[in-house]
């Protein structure tokens, strides 16, 4: 079964499905590979220029999946991979937009931030709890500090704890949060709004909104891969890791 599902919404719309329900979509290399492909393929194509995000079953996206993160020889290519994923989103030049349901949790919440639109059904469960796992959220920081104040960041990666849709949308993490049955049509309602403007000009409006940053969200992110490295080595990380394997509270040593 593929990892990931494509559908032509329309001549200028691409509906990309994640497609591991059974793992509430959680990351894998393989995911985030397909995921990749597909991103570069659709943008290459002249006439494409929306890319609607989703995830199949109950929840957009868990972030890694920690019984794949436990291996530690995949600990590079995957944080690679995750970092490579957010660039192709947040990079491209099709408008993209997340529909998320359930929950949107650390990379999914990541992928979910790379995006330029986000759409939540109510309920969803937002946060990055990375820190509860031995973890530092450096790969989605970037996009973070550009959505949110410094006091919810903080707030947000300190604490670790998941925020409902309407919070959410309250200190700018989501555009829209309405009726979970509603959730795709309010995403290709603002995908047809962006269809009424020119091609030119929103390539032009999205990649000035990137230069007017004094760093490049590129540049941000290999930063952050640093960091996230540093930490996913460490003692903590492998405690906090298999802690929620185990399904056991982590035994933090100091």
């Amino acid at each position: 079964m593929p990892v990931v599902l494509v559908e032509q919404e329309s001549p200028q719309i691409t509906v990309v499905t994640l497609n591991r329900p059974e793992r509430r979509n959680a990351l894998t290399l393989e995911l985030l590979t397909e995921l990749c492909s597909v991103i570069s393929v659709v943008s290459e194509q002249p006439a494409q220029r929306v890319l609607v995000l989703r995830g199949a079953g109950a929840a957009f996206c868990t972030g890694l999946d920690l019984k794949d993160a436990a291996d530690t020889t995949k600990a590079h290519a995957t944080a690679e991979m995750v970092a490579n994923t957010l660039i192709a989103i947040s990079q491209t030049r099709l408008v993209t937009i997340a529909a998320i349901h359930g929950a949107a949790v650390a990379g999914g919440a990541g992928i979910m931030s790379a995006c330029d639109f986000v759409v939540a059904a109510e309920r969803t469960k937002i946060g990055y709890p990375e820190v509860r796992r031995g973890l530092v959220a450096g790969l989605v920081m970037t996009f973070l500090r550009r959505q949110v104040s410094e006091r919810n960041l903080r707030e947000l990666l300190f604490g670790g704890e998941l925020i409902d849709a309407v919070r959410a949308k309250e200190i700018g993490l989501v555009n829209r949060v309405v009726a979970s049955e509603e959730m795709m049509s309010e995403a290709k309602k603002f995908a047809t709004s962006i269809l009424q403007g020119a091609p030119g000009a929103l390539a032009q409006t999205k990649q000035l909104v990137e230069e007017l940053w004094w760093r490049s969200v590129k540049g941000d992110v290999d930063l952050a891969l640093k960091y996230h490295m540093q930490a996913r080595e460490s003692d903590d990380a492998r405690e906090g890791i298999a802690a929620f394997n185990e399904k056991r509270k982590p035994n933090w040593v100091n």
